[in-house]
């Protein structure tokens, strides 16, 4: 069953676990998606029939191995195009997701290779997500969001989730990239070098930070 909607539900279903471990409930999945429950019910029903997914009845929604390799499949190819998006044509981080969704179910596999080959083989997109390899493998380093570091934590921004363009604009004015160094000051307050910045509410629970395994 190849479909842009059936993608669609596999990367929502991939996302969803990306960072952190808990499995996505139907209604999750619905509200993520905007559809009606029973809609969702439904498909769910017509992923598990193509061993997609594993779900039983209420309950959570893992994806199968065959699952997680078309997920991360798809999600290489969103997030290939944003990158290139962002080097080649100039494109703020901000602007590059909608566009991303209607390109990766366009360009071709060897487009797509040509386009990771010209790019260096990035391993992260312009917010800081892991690209997946061709073979589905991702690399991924122990982190803290903001909202949950302790005043003084210091380490790299590792990732600003694009869910919401106007945040994305809002942590771009404030000289707030990814991979730059900051220590937290508070759950929204961040210092950089010598300068201190305020962030809106949001950024609590959507920028990623670094954290020292050892420490």
């Amino acid at each position: 069953m190849a479909s842009p909607a059936v993608d669609d539900y596999l990367k929502t279903i991939y996302h969803h676990t990306e960072w952190q471990d808990d499995r996505i409930t139907p209604s999750q999945l619905a509200a993520e998606l905007g559809l009606a429950p029973s809609s969702v019910t439904e498909m769910v029903q017509k992923l598990a029939a193509q061993g997609l997914v594993t779900h039983r009845p209420y309950g959570p929604i893992a994806l199968s191995d065959d699952g997680e390799r078309r997920a991360a499949a798809i999600i290489r190819r969103h997030r290939l195009i944003e990158t290139w998006l962002v080097r080649e044509f100039g494109y703020a981080w901000d602007e590059v997701h909608d566009e991303a969704e209607v390109l990766e179910h366009a360009i071709s596999d060897r487009l797509l290779e040509g386009i990771d080959e010209r790019l260096g083989r990035p391993r992260f997109d312009p917010h800081g997500d892991a690209i997946p390899d061709a073979a589905g493998h991702v690399h991924r380093e122990p982190f803290v969001v903001l909202g949950g570091a302790s005043a003084g934590h210091t380490g790299r921004v590792l990732r600003v989730s694009d869910r919401d363009p106007e945040l994305l604009r809002a942590v771009e004015s404030a000289g707030v990239a990814v991979g730059a160094t900051v220590t937290v000051t508070s759950a929204v307050a961040l210092r950089i070098g010598e300068v201190d910045v305020t962030l809106p509410r949001a950024a609590a629970d959507a920028v990623w930070l670094s954290v020292d395994p050892e420490a």
